[in-house]
């Protein structure tokens, strides 16, 4: 392996740079990740969803998580606005819906089924699902990040359900 720099006598890699996005993307498609669909509601009331695998926890104690949005996408004030969010866990057998959420132009309500606990809209079928309260805002280069204070948790039981992964590009099962 080629070292950056031979000289760190001035505790600076030498030759550091900017990272070509498109590096980024393959590099970071390396490290698996699960698939949620995070949703809330419009000022309207409508419901409103969007993939995304920019996911943590961030505390235990407090209870708190994060997800990162696109600053393009649609409906980013329904999250600020509503100051309310679900993270909903999805299962290898919700590919399809992944897809709808992840593509732009898509009805962004067609699916979430139920209202949780404190009256975000959720996906009846997900694996699990946290309710959150919106605890801070972040701006991320061309993401925001809303930290969300968990609320309820719910784990669905469904014995033989297995989490949807998402590795180099595609989706992947554990076996």
């Amino acid at each position: 392996m080629k070292p950056v720099s031979q000289d760190l006598s001035n505790g600076r890699a030498v030759g550091f740079g900017e990272v070509d996005p498109k590096e980024f993307r393959r590099v970071m498609g390396t490290f698996a990740t699960g698939v949620t669909i995070v949703t809330t509601r419009s000022p309207e009331g409508d419901p409103y969803g969007v993939t995304v695998n920019s996911f943590t926890s961030v505390s235990l104690d407090p209870p708190l998580v994060l997800v990162c949005l696109d600053d393009q996408l649609s409906g980013l004030e329904a999250f600020l606005e509503s100051r309310l969010f679900a993270v909903n866990i999805l299962s290898e057998d919700q590919r399809r819906l992944s897809n709808h959420f992840a593509r732009k132009g898509s009805d962004r309500a067609q699916g979430i089924d139920k209202l949780g606990v404190t009256g975000t809209p959720i996906l009846g079928r997900a694996l699990a699902h946290l309710e959150c309260e919106v605890e801070a805002v972040h701006p991320g280069g061309d993401h925001t990040i809303l930290v969300g204070r968990v609320r309820y948790a719910h784990k669905n039981s469904a014995p033989g359900r297995e989490p949807l992964l998402f590795y180099r590009g595609g989706y992947r099962g554990l076996k």
